[in-house]
């Protein structure tokens, strides 16, 4: 499964909030509730989150695998 921890990490690095993903990366609210909860966004959100952040996709997202 793919996991966004990477992303809260990195948003707390550069003291970016939900507030800035919606506010100047245009990131919708339900899309920022949608990785929250885990859920799939597009490929052009993961590229706006890079953008927005200045980070790779390995700061963004990570795969996480289902076995235990």
């Amino acid at each position: 499964m793919i996991s966004y921890r990477p992303l809260w990490e990195t948003m707390k690095r550069n003291n970016a909030t939900t507030y800035t993903l919606r506010e100047k990366g245009g990131i919708s609210g339900s899309t920022v509730r949608r990785m929250q909860r885990g859920e799939s966004v597009s490929t052009n959100t993961i590229d706006e989150l890079c953008r927005l952040l200045g980070c790779e996709v390995g700061d963004i997202i990570e795969h996480v695998s289902d076995v235990e």
